[in-house]
């Protein structure tokens, strides 16, 4: 078995893809948007891809402050992994008794996101982590989030920040006020389930949450703070 785990770690040291290019390229498609299309296909769904490829300077600051607040706070500080979070989430699966791999940061969801499938498996989680490991070495942290808020899925077909701006809210992504990008960072954990425009009890508290430590912070003005009172640790 050892052997066998051995060659598997090789395999994929290997034959990594070249993340590299993605330090001026931009990717065409992701790995999980063709998984999406394969989905749609064999339920015979006749749904596409929306999104539109935006500078990260044409992304309003709040909408990226709200997502790191929502999915990988520490995303400044760790080189690819929140082992504090990773623990934390096993301890869940265990309590469970099922395997979730939970945890991940926005590094890992890219790494995810652009090269391999959603599938729970330990094969994924390893060559997610090699991938994780080689983005960390080689994009800047800027770049990663930049490329992240592109193609991460925001709904039915809806990728990346622009496109579910302009979707749910009928405006580009730049223009987003504190109380909209908190909406469409709540709806990430399960974007397909939660719908940011929507009148959902938990994205309207989780989307309070955000907006709450946006305002403890100093992102927002003051008077959020005062009409939110005290944010709550955002929890999945």
């Amino acid at each position: 078995m050892a052997i066998g785990l051995g060659l598997l770690l090789v395999g994929y040291f290997l034959f990594i893809p070249n993340v590299s290019r993605l330090k001026k390229e931009n990717p065409s498609r992701t790995a999980f948007m063709e998984y999406r299309e394969k989905e749609w296909a064999k339920k015979k769904r006749s749904l596409r891809i929306q999104q539109t490829w935006v500078p990260l300077g044409r992304i309003s600051p709040y909408l990226v402050k709200a997502v790191l607040i929502a999915e990988d706070d520490k995303f400044y500080a760790h080189e690819g992994f929140d082992y504090e979070s990773i623990q934390k989430a096993a301890e869940k699966d265990l309590q469970a008794g099922k395997f979730r791999f939970g945890g991940s940061t926005i590094s890992q969801q890219l790494a995810r996101n652009l090269y391999l499938s959603p599938e729970k498996s330990i094969r994924r989680k390893i060559a997610e982590a090699f991938i994780t490991r080689k983005m960390e070495k080689n994009l800047s942290k800027k770049r990663i989030i930049e490329i992240y808020l592109k193609v991460v899925e925001w709904g039915e077909g809806i990728f990346g920040a622009e496109a579910a701006s302009r979707h749910y809210l009928g405006k580009p992504a730049r223009d987003l006020t504190p109380q909209e990008v908190a909406r469409l960072a709540a709806v990430l954990p399960n974007p397909r389930k939660y719908n940011p425009a929507g009148e959902q009890k938990y994205v309207e508290n989780r989307a309070r949450r955000i907006q709450g430590i946006m305002a403890q912070r100093g992102i927002v003005p003051p008077e959020f703070e005062e009409s939110l009172g005290a944010p709550k640790k955002i929890s999945p």
